[in-house]
């Protein structure tokens, strides 16, 4: 099994964070696992989007041009990225940013609207972990355990008063795309 994915989305839209989330749960799983990620000169508002490649044999490359699944946290990003998904593949969209209808027809598709389940929990800033939430209701592709062990472990200092609501918005993002998705979550899962 080897599964590539892509988060993208502006910069401090925390698309890297969520790429190093997954990346480190699955080392901790026992996988191999690389990352890599890719930003604009902006610290903030810039484009910004990584690289994860999972897998139970060693990886012959971390590039990877037709993900299996994007995550896109923005239009830009899905207008980017939704022409390469690989056909058959994942594409999660972040709907409170993009609004336009999916052109693609050969792929998955979950639609979920992140930064409003963000805001109720009291930052949009969660949004990446609520995306990431429902990259694994989806796929299945490592336990939901292993990602929140993961943030429990790598969330910064600074945000360790949050470590709460971002596990509250990895579940939320999983119980959407298994409630609202089934037959998304049904083909896709590995």
């Amino acid at each position: 099994m080897e599964k590539s994915v892509i988060f993208a989305g502006f910069g401090g839209q925390g698309v890297l964070f969520a790429g190093q989330l997954l990346a480190y749960a699955a080392a901790e799983e026992g996988l191999y696992v690389t990352w890599i990620p890719s930003y604009g000169p902006e610290m903030r508002g810039g484009t910004a989007n990584c690289t994860v490649v999972v897998g139970d044999e060693p990886i012959g490359s971390p590039l990877v041009r037709n993900p299996d699944i994007v995550v896109a946290m923005n239009l830009p990003s899905a207008d980017k990225y939704e022409p390469l998904v690989r056909r058959g593949g994942l594409l999660v969209l972040n709907g409170s940013l993009v609004k336009r209808p999916v052109q693609r027809h050969d792929i998955d598709v979950i639609v979920i609207p992140a930064n409003d389940i963000a805001e109720s929990l009291g930052s949009v800033k969660l949004a990446n972990v609520v995306m990431l939430g429902a990259l694994i209701g989806a796929t299945g592709l490592l336990p939901l355990s292993a990602i929140a062990r993961a943030l429990a472990e790598h969330l910064p200092e600074r945000h360790r008063h949050l470590l709460a609501a971002n596990e509250e918005a990895l579940r939320q993002g999983a119980d959407f795309a298994m409630r609202m998705w089934p037959e998304v979550v049904a083909a896709v899962s590995v």
